[in-house]
């Protein structure tokens, strides 16, 4: 590849790093944040009530696929497209805007209305651990009506690189969640015939506080639809949004199957396999801080030769970066089991898996890119179905006999196929020269490190030597990774500190 194409690439990628690390560095903030809840959760509520807690937030995800439409990345395209073609570019932002926020809005109410007047029969149909709360149906329905009818304004704030607005709005959610998740608790309110569903008020109140705060972006814009404009938009956002569907059953499919295919005690395993998932959290939050800046960075207008350059190096430092969390994690485990409450930890040895799982989501989603830029976003079809085709046979095959065991394991599966059809995909539409031999030794060095940690060291070794063990092969990796990648730390922290 010509050496003009790569310093650019070069260039940009540090552009992108520096986007990854802003939205990252606030992510994790308010993620920590909000895994308080975790730790606080897990030890003043039993397995099955925590299994409704895990059961309710992995539904909510998919409803807000739904109910978005694929919008935010089409949101993202045609503001590019609108820039491109020049003229009235605010005025064309201002209508792109109003119209995904109009459609959007629309159908977060009328999800609502539907929820709250059939609440009892969806009650029943949710289980019955909801049937004696119907009211809780109504609450999580809010809930989604206030996060659906914010997502394009915040989508927004992205769009015009306004990061720190989008970081204290984020933050302020969080904040005033756990405050309130907390404060009920001192009221005694969770001990109250209501119990769980107080840890949906709190969400709502802030999800409500959030929405009205959120407003005060939007420039005067009002939600407004102009149809022949959101007839575009659906051609290229409809793909995403069966693709959104499709790819987010994932995401709860496994928690469902458990609920419905294990035959006793569902709910404790819900509860269980939702705790240790949460314990991943390092994980899935490099994964989303790197979403958050990647998708609106390479939507963006550049030449081809420049895309190819940067996404092929950003899946290659994304695999690095992604094993060296894992050691970070896998390697101690049973410290990170502590973040639970004791009924909880029976379940920690699944973490390597359930890390290894997110790992391969960060994959395909950097695979995705080149087909969102072509706008042949019909692809994303092909690949989140195989990967729900794997995840409900997987399911239905492992965890009627391994329970919460094979739930991970049927996870893992599923992200694997993606990935498999992603490549796929690409070799024969878009052929991005990704250094896989890079890439292979990072995921084998990792693999092997932990084997070392996890199965050798534990027989010549314990205690406080273990961890020293553990510690060791940790920095070896990152060692490797430095010297491997000619990675100039000093440089790279100067960069990201750097105030443009």
């Amino acid at each position: 590849m010509p050496y003009c194409f790569l310093k650019g690439a070069e260039f940009m990628l540090e552009k992108l790093a520096k986007q990854t690390a802003i939205y990252g560095i606030s992510t994790i903030l308010g993620r920590f944040l909000s895994y308080l809840l975790t730790p606080f959760y897990t030890r003043i509520f039993g397995l099955e009530a925590y299994g409704v807690v895990t059961d309710v937030y992995a539904l909510i995800p998919f409803a807000l696929v739904l109910l978005t439409m694929g919008m935010e990345s089409g949101y993202f395209r045609f503001a590019a497209k609108a820039e491109a073609a020049g003229g009235d570019v605010a005025g064309a932002k201002r209508k792109l805007f109003a119209t995904a926020w109009g459609i959007t809005s629309l159908a977060a109410m009328l999800f609502f209305a539907v929820m709250a007047f059939w609440r009892v029969p969806v009650s029943e149909l949710m289980g019955e651990a909801y049937v004696a709360h119907p009211e809780f149906v109504v609450v999580v329905a809010a809930i989604i009506l206030f996060d659906v009818a914010a997502c394009i304004p915040f989508a927004r704030l992205r769009e015009q690189g306004k990061a720190l607005s989008y970081v204290l709005l984020k933050l302020f959610n969080i904040i005033l969640q756990v405050g309130l998740a907390f404060g009920f608790w001192a009221l005694g309110l969770f001990d109250s015939a209501f119990g769980v569903g107080w840890a949906f008020v709190a969400n709502l109140t802030a999800s409500a506080v959030t929405w009205l705060a959120v407003m005060c972006t939007t420039g005067g814009v009002a939600p407004r639809i102009d149809w022949r404009l959101l007839a575009a938009i659906l051609v290229y956002s409809l793909p995403l949004l069966i693709s959104g569907i499709a790819g987010t059953a994932n995401e709860f499919i496994d928690r469902q199957l458990i609920k419905y295919l294990v035959p006793e005690g569902a709910m404790a395993q819900l509860g269980i396999y939702g705790a240790i998932t949460k314990i991943a959290v390092v994980m899935t939050l490099f994964t989303q801080m790197y979403r958050l800046a990647a998708e609106p960075f390479f939507l963006s207008n550049f030449r081809k030769e420049d895309f190819v350059a940067m996404n092929a190096a950003a899946l290659k430092y994304f695999v690095m970066a992604s094993m060296a969390i894992f050691l970070g994690i896998a390697l101690f485990k049973d410290l990170f089991a502590l973040i639970v409450g004791s009924d909880f930890r029976e379940g920690i040895f699944i973490l390597p898996v359930v890390l290894g799982a997110n790992i391969l989501s960060g994959v395909w989603l950097n695979m995705s890119f080149w087909y969102k830029r072509e706008e042949r976003t019909w692809f994303a079809l092909v690949v989140t179905l195989t990967g729900l085709l794997f995840s409900v046979v997987g399911g239905a095959i492992l965890i009627p006999r391994w329970g919460y065991y094979g739930a991970a394991w049927s996870r893992f599966l599923s992200e694997a196929a993606m990935v498999a059809a992603s490549w796929a995909l690409n070799r024969r539409f878009f052929p991005t020269p990704y250094d896989m031999p890079r890439i292979a030794e990072y995921v084998a060095l990792g693999l092997v490190l932990f084997g070392v940690g996890e199965f050798v060291a534990p027989m010549w070794v314990e205690g406080v030597w273990l961890y020293g063990v553990n510690v060791v092969l940790f920095g070896a990796f990152l060692l490797f990774a430095v010297r491997r990648e000619r990675i100039d730390l000093n440089a790279m922290v100067r960069s990201i500190l750097k105030r443009r």
